[in-house]
C-alpha cells in the first residue's frame, strides 16, 4: 500500500517504513506526527483518489530526528561600486519514519 501525501506545500510518495525528510512542522515535540492531507491511496486492489483529499485518509509517522539541509548561498553584487553581501541559509527539516497508512 502507498499514498501521497502533501505537507509544506509539497507531495511525496510514501509506503510503509519509508524515511522522509519534510519541513518543520509543530508537532515534532510529541515524536508523533499525522499527516491528514491524504491525496491518493492505493493498495494493490483499491485505488481512492481525493478530490482534493480523500476522506478519511491519514498517515501517521514518527519523528527520527531534526536535520539541516545542504547550505544554500545568496550573492549580491553591484559592479564598480564596491558593493557585495554574501549571506548563508540551512533549511531544517524532520527526518520522519512511516509507521502506518490507513483510509
Amino acid at each position: 500500500m502507498y499514498a501521497i501525501i502533501e505537507t509544506g506545500g509539497k507531495q511525496y510518495r510514501v509506503e510503509k517504513d519509508d524515511v522522509i525528510d519534510v519541513e518543520l512542522l509543530k508537532e515534532e515535540a510529541a515524536g508523533k506526527v499525522a499527516f491528514d492531507h491524504v491525496l491518493f491511496l492505493s493498495d494493490l486492489s483499491e485505488v481512492k483518489i481525493g478530490s482534493p483529499y480523500v476522506e478519511g485518509g491519514i498517515v501517521r509517522g514518527e519523528v527520527l530526528q531534526e536535520i539541516k539541509g545542504p547550505k544554500t548561498l545568496a550573492y549580491k553584487y553591484k559592479k564598480r561600486k564596491g558593493y557585495r553581501k554574501k549571506k548563508g541559509h540551512r533549511q531544517r527539516y524532520l527526518k520522519v519514519k512511516i509507521t502506518e497508512i490507513s483510509g
